[in-house]
């Protein structure tokens, strides 16, 4: 069996050599011998061939191709489908502390190669039960990236009398918590606006980064984008450092300013609340074109400078700053 594979390999590549020298001007200097050569490698490739298809660790490596394709072809299983999955339990694995009141939580997804599910914009939904009470709901946007796999990330801030920031904090790896999504908030794609302005205060900067990240992770988005973030303290600016990578490198299209209430003797940067004249300075014209308004932050904020929500679903009326200023509510969105 084996001699018989082997010549039938061999053939082609004897024909292939008797028909080359046959339009040869000049004869091939030991022809004879060539073709003699040539055939005995082909029983070398031949039997190789065999070999390697007939052999278990030839069924294995072509196994482990089949298993490599599949995997390409076949796109990451989202942990969050929505709709009536229900809450999902998840594993808090490690804890880091950001500041005197925010800590950053990295939640195991149930598969190691699950990726979330959420899109952008969209958050999901916690809830713990104290003994003997009603659940505890609060939604919150992850700030790891949509496509990692394997975990999620929440940054928390912990509120005096906030029952869930309270408990999140208390929480030491291994423990679990529920979560419920991906809740939907504004649907993004790549230059929906022609430039975007995000006004941020506190733990409200977590949507916003969301968008952000979004747009200047993908190369096709040209999305200009200016941000405003309110904050306490210089130490209570969260994601400052991913803020001025991107900032530093796309200077043309994203600008960050800062606002602080009680700011160092050093600061450079906007002091006390996030006021008219400033967003009138900063903020793209309500008139320049295709605009959009994002506001995100504590209670206060919103009703200064866009009114509040009625609803997760009711954007309720537009007020505040950006009304005085001549903005629309079709340019203006409340996370």
């Amino acid at each position: 069996m084996f001699a018989r594979s082997a010549y039938r390999a061999a053939q082609p590549l004897k024909r292939t050599l008797l028909s080359t020298r046959s339009y040869a001007t000049e004869s091939a200097k030991g022809g004879s011998n060539s073709v003699a050569y040539a055939a005995a490698g082909a029983l070398g490739v031949g039997g190789v061939g065999y070999y390697f298809l007939n052999s278990s660790s030839g069924a294995k490596l072509e196994n482990k191709a089949k298993e490599g394709l599949s995997k390409i072809s076949t796109p990451p299983k989202p942990a969050f489908t929505g709709g009536e999955q229900g809450f999902v339990s998840l594993v808090l694995k490690d804890v880091e502390t950001i500041n005197h009141n925010t800590k950053k939580f990295i939640f195991q997804l149930p598969e190691d190669d699950n990726v979330s599910g959420l899109q952008v914009a969209s958050a999901l939904l916690t809830k713990f039960v104290p003994e003997g009470q009603k659940p505890i709901l609060r939604p919150y946007t992850p700030t790891s990236d949509e496509n990692a796999k394997g975990y999620i990330e929440l940054i928390v801030k912990k509120y005096p009398g906030g029952p869930m920031s309270t408990y999140i904090h208390d929480m030491v790896p291994g423990q679990r918590l529920d979560f419920k999504g991906p809740l939907p908030k504004y649907p993004w794609a790549a230059n929906k606006h022609e430039h975007i302005a995000l006004v941020a205060g506190g733990t409200g900067i977590t949507p916003m980064y969301q968008l952000i990240r979004s747009i200047f992770d993908n190369p096709e988005d040209k999305t200009k984008v200016t941000l405003v973030f309110g904050n306490v303290t210089e130490e209570d600016i969260l994601l400052k450092r991913e803020l001025a990578h991107i900032e530093n490198t796309y200077p043309q299209r994203f600008r960050a300013f800062y606002v602080l209430d009680n700011p160092p003797k050093e600061w450079a940067g906007e002091k006390g609340f996030v006021t008219k004249d400033l967003l009138k300075t900063v903020l793209p014209e309500p008139k320049e074109g295709n605009i959009k308004i994002f506001v995100c932050g504590p209670p206060g904020m919103y009703k200064a400078i866009s009114g509040t929500k009625k609803s997760p679903k009711d954007q309720g009326e537009l007020s505040g700053i950006l009304k005085e200023l001549g903005y629309t509510e079709d340019q203006v969105y409340k996370f």
